[in-house]
């Protein structure tokens, strides 16, 4: 994100791609769009979701959506009919964050019909760590909470919550995908400790 906080993103990238990173995060398409050619065989994903008429860029550049609130969903879906093929698509769960991410109503009814899926191949289930910074905050065991919750009730996929902090709080944070973003530069994601990072 922040073309590599400011470092470049395509370097940072390549970097990360030989060290084995496959997954790239960014907040916008247009960062997608731009990173997508230096990690040509990596999955990345624009975190701010799919906007209405942006869905041909997406697929046109290869580019993963994270897919935050049912319209959304909506729209990858009759995407996908109109290709005659699944989408791959990441769907966001907010579990206390409040910025973006599926609703407590929402999940409850993809819960209950799951036909609002289809045509959507979930590659991901996610969401984000409001206060992991702060290592006790109460917040961090309840968003855990609300997350596992959530899983136990929508189709199995790969599942993803910690940020670079989360990381820090322990492997019972992990499930299948950490998503370090200011660790990776140096930034100490465990205020309460000396900076494990170099």
């Amino acid at each position: 994100k922040a073309d590599g906080y400011g470092l470049g993103a395509g370097e940072v990238a390549r970097r990360l791609r030989a060290e084995g990173c496959s997954w790239f995060f960014v907040a916008h398409l247009e960062e997608a769009v731009a990173l997508k050619p230096v990690v040509p065989d990596a999955t990345v994903v624009a975190l701010n979701g799919l906007l209405a008429g942006c869905e041909n860029i997406f697929v046109e550049h290869d580019i993963v959506p994270a897919l935050n609130d049912l319209g959304q969903i909506a729209l990858w879906q009759a995407k996908a009919k109109s290709l005659g093929r699944r989408q791959p698509g990441i769907v966001h769960i907010d579990t206390g964050m409040n910025r973006l991410g599926l609703q407590p109503g929402d999940v409850d009814r993809l819960a209950a019909d799951q036909s609002l899926l289809q045509g959507v191949d979930v590659v991901l289930w996610m969401s984000h760590f409001a206060c992991a910074d702060i290592k006790d905050h109460p917040l961090n065991g309840e968003q855990l909470v609300h997350f596992a919750r959530a899983l136990q009730r929508l189709p199995h996929a790969p599942a993803s919550l910690a940020n670079s902090s989360g990381i820090f709080l322990g492997p019972h944070t992990h499930f299948d995908l950490v998503r370090p973003g200011a660790a990776l530069y140096g930034i100490n994601p465990t205020p309460w400790l000396p900076n494990p990072m170099q």
